[in-house]
């Protein structure tokens, strides 16, 4: 069973980018922003030089959008960010998984870069689904979610979202579920989309504490970000 949330939780591809945000958000994003390559993410990406305390290793990380949909499937940004991705298609994306080297929490990260209008919407697109959403499926892994809740905006980057679920896994109908504590905070940056997700394993020292995606690691991320785009 804890192989299969450390599998979930480090892998996502698939499906069609959305449309139909506001002329707001767009302008939020920057029109005249350009999105990255994939060799840009790959240099702005964090690394064990960065963190002091940390070790970061890379983690599958495709293009194309997440197949991953929620039952109801207005949940869908919220199953799909669960493994760093979204319903929208990148120009380029990258994974690491930063594990502290004193047993601490640590967390994966997905970088992505959108045009700029699907950088807003995946930001809204996931803020509109946490808010909506309290229970859900996950279909394709067939997992089901519950204690959906909306946190306060942490105010990182030009926008982000919070949020904290509650995964309820099990290998039969009939078993009772094992409870793993989940968080995601995606930040958007210009036109790069950072989504940072952590589980706490059941059988560790914080198996039943809320789960946390830790500061040093987000700030850290979104400072090197901001000292390559000179947005700091």
């Amino acid at each position: 069973m804890l192989m299969t949330f450390s599998t979930l939780a480090a892998c996502d591809s698939g499906q069609e980018s959305r449309a139909g945000a506001t002329s707001e958000q767009t302008e939020k994003a920057g029109a005249q922003e350009k999105p990255w390559s994939k060799g840009d993410l790959e240099r702005a990406a964090i690394t064990d030089t960065d963190l002091d305390g940390y070790e970061v290793n890379r983690i599958p990380a495709a293009p194309s959008a997440s197949r991953r949909t929620a039952s109801p499937a207005e949940c869908t940004p919220v199953a799909q960010a669960l493994g760093g991705s979204s319903g929208f298609t990148a120009t380029a994306r990258t994974g690491r998984m930063i594990s502290s080297k004193k047993h601490g929490p640590g967390a994966s990260m997905i970088l992505s870069s959108h045009s700029a209008g699907d950088a807003a919407r995946v930001i809204d697109a996931l803020r509109t689904a946490a808010e909506r959403c309290k229970t859900f499926k996950d279909i394709r892994a067939d997992f089901r979610y519950d204690g959906t809740d909306l946190r306060p905006d942490p105010g990182y980057g030009d926008e982000s979202v919070s949020l904290r679920l509650t995964q309820l896994a099990a290998d039969r109908e009939d078993e009772e579920p094992v409870r793993v504590p989940y968080a995601v905070v995606a930040v958007r940056q210009e036109t790069t989309i950072a989504v940072f997700y952590a589980f706490n394993l059941p059988a560790g020292p914080r198996g039943k504490d809320p789960a946390v995606v830790p500061e040093a690691i987000i700030k850290t991320q979104l400072n090197k970000l901001g000292r390559l785009t000179g947005s700091e």
